[in-house]
Formats: structure tokens, C-alpha cells, sequence
């Protein structure tokens, strides 16, 4: 069974974000949770592409007294089989704290890595969500008149949550630069 299989019944389709066709290419539109003017495209995506609400999953607050933000979680995941990649994206409105966006995005990964961990025990798959590239991205000024797209890095890769690619008014994404 592939992961995207997997994924598929295990993910409910509530929590997930249908890719859109525009001009014969595929591409998702990211809302942010609290502000429905605040959104992000992002075209190009791989077929097998699978977005995942994040927010949608139950904050552990119930369990977790959140003290060094483990209740906090990014608002999307996207993963790609074909591309070995999962991305994390957390979409503000305006500009939070860098060290608030940081905890969002490591909750996020939390989530893939709980979700990899069902995968091989319930699904009986070893290798569920093995050797994909990480990649976290902050997506900000997102409900401001569109202005050209700055995108800063800093790191040379954003493969951890604190190196994350810092993306401002965005215009224009594409997956395959995210991904980079």
C-alpha cells in the first residue's frame, strides 16, 4: 500500500483541502483559520498531493498544560509522494512572533510524526512517510494590497522549523519553490 493510499484512510475528509484546476494546472488556495480575507496560493502541485487542515486536529490541551507551546500546531501540511516531500505552512494575516510561528510549525510536525507513527503500527508499514524531504514555510501579509513577493531565508535550507522560509505578500508560489 503507498503512503498516499495510507493517508488517504486515515485522514478524514473534512481535515482535508481539495486541489483547484485552473488553466489545466492544479493548485490549492491556504486560508488562514481566523481571518477568511487572509489566504495563499500555491500552484503547480504534484498529483498525488494531499493537504492537510492541521487546525482541524484536536488541540492536546486536554492533556498537555502547554507550557513551551506543545499545544500549538502550523495551519496546513502538504505532503507529495512523488516529490518525497512535506511541507509546513503556517499563514498569518499580518506578523506574529518568530518564536510563536517556530512552536506552530514543530507542532505541525508533531502531528505528521504522530500520524507516521499510526501508519506503521496500525497499517503494519515499516516504512510509512520514511525519507521525505522536510520543509516549513511562514507565509505573512497575507490580507494586505498585494505587493511584490518577498521571500527570506536564514539558512540556506528551511529543513527545521526556526530556519523557516520566511514569505511576505505572497504573489505567485509555486510548489516545486517551496520544496526547493
Amino acid at each position: 500500500m503507498t503512503d498516499m493510499d495510507i493517508l488517504s484512510q486515515m485522514i478524514k475528509d473534512t481535515a482535508l483541502v481539495p486541489p483547484q484546476y485552473e488553466y489545466g494546472n492544479s493548485l490549492v488556495r491556504l486560508y488562514e483559520p481566523q481571518a477568511s480575507d487572509s489566504s495563499a496560493t500555491i500552484r503547480n502541485l504534484p498529483a498525488d498531493t494531499m493537504v492537510i487542515k492541521v487546525d482541524a486536529f484536536r488541540s492536546p490541551d486536554d492533556i498537555f498544560k502547554g507550557l513551551h507551546g506543545e499545544c500549538k500546531r502550523a495551519d496546513y501540511v502538504i505532503i507529495s509522494a512523488e516529490k518525497k516531500c512535506i511541507l509546513y505552512i503556517e499563514i498569518k494575516r499580518t506578523r506574529d512572533g518568530w518564536d510563536r510561528i517556530v512552536k506552530q510549525l514543530m507542532g505541525a510536525q508533531c502531528f505528521i510524526k504522530y500520524c507516521q507513527e499510526v501508519g506503521k503500527v496500525f497499517w503494519n508499514e515499516d516504512s510509512f512517510l520514511d525519507c521525505y524531504e522536510e520543509r516549513f514555510i511562514s507565509i505573512g501579509h497575507t490580507s494586505i494590497a498585494k505587493r511584490k513577493t518577498r521571500i527570506t531565508r536564514k539558512e540556506k535550507r528551511h529543513d527545521t522549523p526556526d530556519s523557516a522560509m520566511k514569505i511576505d505578500w505572497p504573489n505567485h508560489l509555486q510548489f516545486n519553490q517551496l520544496a526547493a
